[in-house]
């Protein structure tokens, strides 16, 4: 064991009520490093007290008000061990979480969610921390809709495969997707994992298949669609006329995703005149950022319609960001928000664009990035380069984003055979 835990006795500071605080001593050894913590048990007694109480109860019958605090002085202790033995590895912050928290906090479902969204609202990953707060949301209607207890009554073991089959088929009822509801139920499986790794729930109640043809629950999968616009769409879309100056940027800020490698709206909006040096910029990717060890940074090559954009669009100062999407002072909170509402912006407007041009409606800014690497693919650039491009980390992951594409590719091949 290379914790050792006991009552304390702070006699150094004596507080105004004349008694001094009772305290929970926690030392630990570690690859022969000490460390010693002290923690507040909310108890303050006379010296006198103490002794009465904690060092000689074994010899005397307390009655009343000290009886009371001998219980509540051991149930502390006994609680803080037990905490401490519970973790794989002992460490100060995970075992003050534990011990100051509730009791039932570990089985508790939407304790584990507040917990990972307020990490994730810490770290500024506001996007990350609100899909878990949707999720949470949706499984809070569920359980008060169709369960009848509200989500904060909802624990671990209560989540069965029965009961996550009868959330999917709730979700159905709602008109909700399977797209939706695989997004979901991995989320809801990702609580479950922290749960255990935190020992705070046991292996057995684990409700998710991982393994073929066991009866536990399949999180359903769907083949994405992939929206990329053809070539002649492509070439519709750049000669659109546009009605009105929310158009114009709109297409502007379109084809600069496209033509950067289909960059994604909210890596445009942190883009600084820094990154930006002479012919090229160089940044990285916010979404896969914080999931890999080595960071790879991405560069693209301007050309003239880009600088034609950054040139009408960007901040006239020429310094923080390129475009005034956001502002440099702002939280990431408010950033996010900002960059979500750009997004609707220019989403908004695509559609009237693609409307009037009989271009397909469901068209967004994220058929910009699916487009450059539909395109680059019947230009013949290889999985290779458009890995890179994409910055994927694996090629496998790439091969799989092109589900669907090889086939266009290669009808086209075919048909090209008979041009001699």
């Amino acid at each position: 064991m290379s914790h050792i835990i006991s009552i304390y006795f702070e006699k150094r500071r004596i507080k105004e009520n004349g008694k001094f605080s009772i305290k929970l001593r926690v030392y630990n050894k570690l690859n022969n490093i000490k460390k010693v913590r002290y923690f507040t048990t909310g108890i303050d007694l006379t010296e006198e007290e103490f002794l009465t109480i904690w060092i000689n109860a074994k010899n005397k019958k307390l009655r009343g008000k000290n009886k009371e605090i001998l219980f509540k002085l051991q149930d502390f202790e006994k609680r803080a061990n037990e905490v401490a033995e519970q973790m794989k590895a002992f460490d100060f912050k995970q075992f003050e979480m534990k011990l100051f928290r509730k009791s039932t906090d570990n089985n508790n479902v939407q304790y584990h969610f507040n917990k990972v969204i307020a990490k994730n609202i810490k770290n500024n990953k506001i996007g990350t921390a609100e899909s878990y707060k949707y999720t949470l949301n949706s499984l809070a209607q569920f359980s008060e809709e169709e369960k009848k207890y509200a989500i904060d009554k909802l624990t671990f073991d209560t989540i069965t495969t029965d009961w996550l089959n009868d959330y999917e088929s709730f979700m159905l009822s709602k008109n909700k997707s399977y797209t939706t509801i695989g997004i979901y139920t991995r989320t809801l499986r990702a609580i479950f994992n922290n749960a255990i790794g935190d020992n705070d729930i046991s292996k057995a109640v684990y409700p998710y298949s991982q393994v073929k043809n066991d009866k536990l629950y399949k999180i359903p999968r769907t083949k994405k669609v992939k929206k990329a616009l053809s070539s002649v769409q492509l070439k519709t879309l750049f000669n659109a006329e546009v009605k009105n100056e929310n158009e114009a940027k709109t297409k502007a800020f379109w084809f600069f995703s496209y033509l950067c490698n289909g960059m994604n709206l909210k890596d445009i909006a942190l883009l600084k005149y820094s990154d930006i040096n002479k012919d090229k910029f160089t940044y990285y990717r916010a979404k896969t950022f914080d999931k890999s060890a080595e960071k790879k940074a991405i560069s693209i090559y301007l050309i003239e319609y880009t600088k034609e954009v950054i040139a009408n669009y960007g901040n006239k100062s020429k310094s923080g960001f390129v475009f005034d999407i956001i502002d440099i002072k702002e939280d990431s909170s408010t950033q996010y928000k900002k960059i979500k509402n750009f997004t609707r912006y220019i989403n908004d407007h695509i559609k009237r664009i693609a409307i009037a041009n009989d271009l397909p409606q469901d068209i967004s800014f994220y058929y910009a990035r699916h487009s450059f690497a539909t395109n680059s693919v019947r230009k013949g650039a290889s999985m290779e380069f458009i890995s890179e491009a994409l910055n994927h980390s694996d090629l496998s992951v790439t091969k799989h984003y092109f589900a669907g594409f090889e086939d266009e590719a290669k009808k086209e091949f075919a048909n090209s055979l008979l041009n001699f």
